[in-house]
């Protein structure tokens, strides 16, 4: 439950407290010694190793320009942090208390005077205060855009105290949060080496995390080391916490070839995401022997909307009757059946494996929240049921589906000509290019292509190298392509970045949405005040963003499914909303030894 002391100042009530949940208590108190999912005796030590796609080139994730590395901020720390068993609760880290008024309008952060950054040096707020100013000022442009929006001003208090002042018309429900989510930079460093976070760079950054930089081979590998000296270390809510001595990340071409580098254990952990392999090829010789361990815990966490996303900004797919009928031509009964071997879910929903998806008609709630919008919502929305995936026969081509997708064209203006392929009235064929950088998911795109060429679209796959498919995603040189779109238990701001008109020209809005009514239902999900009143507003945008029918969306599964080398442990129970292997799992140095003896690697 929230813990919180609360003083009158100047006639104004204040709240000092150790973290601030957007609805309702806190789960840990003031006092509490450690997270409930940890194990507060892991031992320290050993090694993790994972696997990561492609390369890089760069250690600033923070820039549009080349292709970050695993985990490059991975020792850059936060003034507040969250747990794996709460939704919208964070829990001050690099503070010791915030203090705010009940109306949320502003913020004192209370900063640890212990704070260290790795190389010794103090973090004080200068430090918190330039990197704000450098966010607001570099880096990507749609997080910038929303971040003025919040904040009206930031100035250091005293050596250790910032405070924020948010501005008046914007919601202050998770303000707080985010300021306190932002990365902590070193203002030394950054003015000792001229970085410009817009640039990229193999500069490592310095930070104040459990991790530092350690070694690496651009694009092939990248380490992290513990840092034994880390300031943090004892603290509450690091207790059971980062307990490897190591993070290796290597990197391989495709999936094939990342499969057989696990077998010979040239890494440790492997999160399977090919239906293809799990299903077929763990039967190799480490795991026979015992040496490896294969596992399916629960996943509670959001599908990541994982799915082929139609670019907007090109005039062929303004028309939603274009993108309705390339989606009828995506058979996910057959791929599950055929490709997947039934390992995996349909997606309808962007909050799908929640309870914020949106289900049949619109209730009195959202359609309190939808009306207002009438005039300018997508057919359908305010008296159907959400658009949901189309569904499809055992065989690859749905003849009932590529009818409807036929009619849906020739009422578009795209009917079939003599020689089989579809033309608009200025004689321009309906070119259909998928960007595609993985050799695995060939298999998935090819009979999706087939399929729509069988319709009279002249579709293509077309193969790129990761740097290639990088530079085209950022620039939206793209007809589809395969994407994400990440949402949140408690979803606000960071919707502007993924869905928001302002954001039509970032790598975030893969799509090119560019809606009012949309950019006036994140408003109403910023401004909830209550869990039930953000319910219905999610879910009101869930069923917009649905008819715009802009994506094709794919699949997702419930379980994560993961092998490893039988020398990791974790707690007895996970907590719902992380696997957290590179968080609170240890190693066990009697088991690394044995596989190391019996040679496992």
């Amino acid at each position: 439950m929230l813990m919180a002391a609360t003083v009158s100042r100047a006639e104004e009530n204040v709240i000092v407290a150790h973290g601030i949940s957007t609805f309702g208590d806190l789960k840990y108190p003031a006092d509490f010694a450690h997270l409930d999912y940890v194990n507060p005796d892991a031992p320290k030590g050993g090694e993790i190793s994972e696997w990561s796609f492609g390369g890089f080139d760069s250690l600033n994730p923070f820039t549009i320009k080349g292709r970050g590395a695993a985990l490059s901020t991975i020792m850059l720390e936060t003034l507040m942090e969250g747990t794996a068993d709460e939704v919208d609760a964070v829990y001050c880290l690099v503070c010791s208390t915030i203090e705010y008024p009940e109306d949320r309008s502003w913020v004192i952060f209370n900063l640890r005077p212990e704070a260290r950054f790795s190389d010794g040096t103090p973090l004080t707020a200068d430090d918190v205060l330039f990197s704000y100013e450098t966010f607001l000022t570099k880096g990507l442009s749609s997080f910038r855009a929303v971040l003025s929006q919040q904040v009206e001003s930031a100035e250091v208090i005293e050596p250790h105290r910032i405070k924020f002042t948010f501005r008046p018309d914007f919601p202050k429900r998770d303000l707080i949060q985010s300021v306190g989510g932002l990365p902590i930079f070193s203002k030394a460093e950054f003015e000792a080496k001229g970085r410009d976070l817009e640039e990229t760079s193999i500069e490592p950054y310095i930070g104040s995390g459990p991790y530092m930089f350690d070694s690496m081979e651009v694009g092939q590998r990248i380490v992290y080391s513990r840092n034994p000296d880390y300031w943090g270390k004892d603290l509450p809510i690091n207790i059971g916490r980062h307990n490897f001595d190591r993070i290796r990340i290597e990197y391989f071409g495709d999936y094939d070839a990342a499969f057989e580098g696990f077998k010979a254990g040239a890494y440790t952990f492997r999160n399977e995401a090919s239906s293809l392999i799990w299903a077929t090829r763990y039967d190799f010789p480490a795991l026979q022997k015992g040496w490896v361990v294969k596992a399916t815990p629960e996943d509670g966490t959001i599908a990541n909307g994982q799915s082929f996303v139609i670019n907007l900004r090109r005039e062929k797919f303004q028309d939603p009757r274009v993108r309705e009928a390339i989606a009828l031509m995506f058979n996910f009964e057959w791929s599950n059946e055929t490709l997947f071997y039934g390992l995996y879910n349909r997606i309808n929903s962007f909050w799908e494996n929640s309870e914020l998806a949106a289900t049949g008609l619109p209730s009195p709630e959202e359609l309190a929240v939808l009306e207002p919008l009438k005039e300018q919502l997508p057919p359908g929305v305010l008296d159907s049921e959400p658009v949901m995936a189309p569904v499809s026969g055992a065989n690859q081509m749905d003849r009932g589906n590529l009818r409807k997708a036929a009619a849906l064209l020739d009422e578009a203006g795209w009917p079939v000509g003599n020689d089989g392929m579809r033309r608009n009235a200025a004689g321009e064929t309906l070119v259909v290019d998928f960007l595609n950088d993985s050799q695995t998911f060939d298999r998935v795109i090819n009979p999706f292509v087939e399929n729509l060429r069988r319709l009279g679209v002249d579709a293509r796959h077309n193969r790129v190298d990761n740097a290639q498919l990088v530079n085209r995603e950022r620039s939206h040189d793209f007809d589809i392509t395969t994407a994400n779109f990440p949402m949140g238990y408690t979803p606000g701001s960071g919707l502007q970045q993924y869905f928001g008109s302002k954001s039509g020209d970032d790598a975030f809005n893969s799509a090119g949405l560019a809606d009012p009514a949309v950019d006036q239902l994140i408003s109403i999900v910023e401004a909830a005040e209550t869990r039930e009143d953000l319910h219905a507003a999610v879910k009101a945008l869930d069923r917009v963003l649905r008819a715009h029918r802009f994506w094709v969306p794919q699949w997702f599964k419930n379980v994560h499914t993961i092998a490893y080398y039988d020398m990791y442990e974790h707690p007895e129970t996970l907590p719902p909303y992380a696997l957290g292997e590179l968080d609170f799992w240890w190693y066990n140095a009697e088991k690394g030894e044995k596989l190391k003896a019996a040679g496992a690697f």
